[in-house]
Parts: C-alpha cells; structure tokens; sequence
C-alpha cells in the first residue's frame, strides 16, 4: 500500500513538473526571440576582435548610438511618418483596383481570356525600369512615388486574387446560380470570401514589394522618408546611420506581416493555420 502511494506520488510529481514545463509553442516563441539576440551579440563579438571591417558592417552598439540620435533629434520619426504615407498611399492605389479586376477576372472566364495576355506581358517588366516614364508622366511629386508602389502592389494582389476564384470549387458558383444570385452576390457572398485565403497572401506579397520600392521610389526627388535617408547616409558614408533605415525597414516589415495576419484570422476565421 505504502509502495502504491509512492508511485502516486511520484508519477504526480512528473505530471506537475511536465505541466510546468514549457510547450511547444513556448519553446518557438521564446527560439524566436532569442536566435536574433543571439545573432547580435555574436556580431558584436565579431566587430570588436576585427573579424568584421566596421566601416561596412558597424558594431550594433554603434548602430543603437546612432539610432538613438536620430530619434533624439526627430529625424527618425519624420522619415517615418512620411515613408508610411507613401507606401500605405501606393499600396492602396494597387491593391484595390488588382483586387476588383481580379474578381472580375475570375468570376468571368471571358474578360479572363481577354485580360491575362496583357497581365503576363506587363507583369515581368521591372518596376524600376518603369520609373523614367513615371517621372515623365506624373513629375517627381508625391504620386509619383506611389505610382512605383502601387504598381508593384497591383499585379502580386491581382494575380493572387484570380487564383483564389478560380480554384473555388464549382459547386459554390451552381449553387448561387440555383439560388438565382445577381452580379453583386457572386462578388460578395461567392468569390470574395472563397478566395480571401489567398488575397490575403497576395496583400502579404505587396506589402513586402511596397517596402523594396519604397527605397528606390525616395531616390529621386524626394526630402525625407526611410529610402531617403539610406541613400542620403550611403552619399556622405554614414554607414551605423543606414544600417538604422534598415532596421527600421524590417521592423515594418514585421509588422505589417504580423497586422495582416492578425486581420486575416479575424476575417478568414475558417481557415486552417
């Protein structure tokens, strides 16, 4: 009996101390904050014994210097401010029209046969390569910088759009047929939430174009905004000062990766993560 209640005791202990343990997703969580920390101080390690040229990749307690410079003077936050206006500007500007004529595109295999030649012409020609005409047409203005963006952002969302209807399963479309849906239905109770899914990735894809183009669309003409200042900081050699930009750059790009994900599981609750 004394033996029995023994192994009771023990086999709760091992239960609490499993239970204490960390799960799964813990142990991912606490892996992915801790490999970048990890990285940081090993480069530190590496500028400090000269493994590492410091003029080109700067220490990152040099960079944190830096960083807290330009926020102490403003610089930061107004680059920001006016970088953010662009791309969420540019991408707007793509991502709505691409999504309505991807629809459209789906929805109707006609206006799809007449379409498609023209998107795969277009598609592959860099974006860059678009900017002297760009300028030529709209100046080197605001709209100009978000034309660059919003170009970027309108093929990535259509494309994806046109796959999400098309790969909807038939039935959905008989149906609404039976029920004698109108134009508007199929846009909004057929196609628009059977291919979320993949609108969403299409969003994630453009977003992360936004930020590429952002840096080459404040190369010229441009004052202010994150693109600006790396190109400013690489013309005077102000290396930790760029490497700050990039920091900034990906910190958005987290961000608004985690933001769209966020949204898409408030909107697409049914799909599977």
């Amino acid at each position: 009996m004394d033996s029995a209640r023994v192994i009771q005791i023990e086999v709760g202990d091992l239960e609490e101390v499993g239970s204490a343990g960390l799960s799964d997703n813990s142990r991912r969580r606490l892996l992915s904050v801790a490999s970048p920390i990890a990285l940081i101080i090993i480069w530190e390690m590496l500028v400090r014994v000269h493994l590492l040229d410091s003029r080109f990749f700067p220490a990152p307690s040099a960079v944190a210097v830096s960083f807290y410079h330009m926020v102490a003077s403003g610089t930061l936050f107004s680059d920001l401010w006016v970088s953010m206006i662009r791309i969420m500007g540019g991408f707007l500007l793509g991502a709505v029209p691409g999504l309505l004529i991807g629809l459209t595109m789906g929805l109707f295999p006609l206006v799809r046969a007449a379409l498609e030649p023209m998107v795969a012409a277009t598609y592959p020609i860099p974006k860059l390569a678009l900017m002297p005409l760009i300028m030529l047409i709209f100046g080197l203005g605001e709209l100009e910088k978000m034309v660059v963006i919003a170009l970027g952002a309108f093929f990535l969302v259509l494309i994806n759009t046109v796959a999400g209807v098309v790969n909807l399963d038939k039935i959905y479309l008989d149906v609404a047929k039976n029920y004698g849906a109108t134009r508007k239905d199929y846009y909004l109770t057929v196609a628009l939430p059977g291919a979320l899914p993949m609108i969403f990735t299409g969003m994630k894809l453009a977003m992360g174009m936004a930020l590429l183009l952002i840096v080459a669309a404040e190369m010229m003409g441009a004052t202010a905004g994150i693109g600006y200042r790396i190109w400013e900081s690489y013309a005077i050699f102000d290396i930790p000062e760029m490497f700050v930009s990039f920091v900034v750059m990906s910190i958005l790009g987290f961000l608004f990766t985690i933001g769209l994900d966020e949204i898409e599981q408030w909107v697409v609750p049914w799909k599977q993560n």
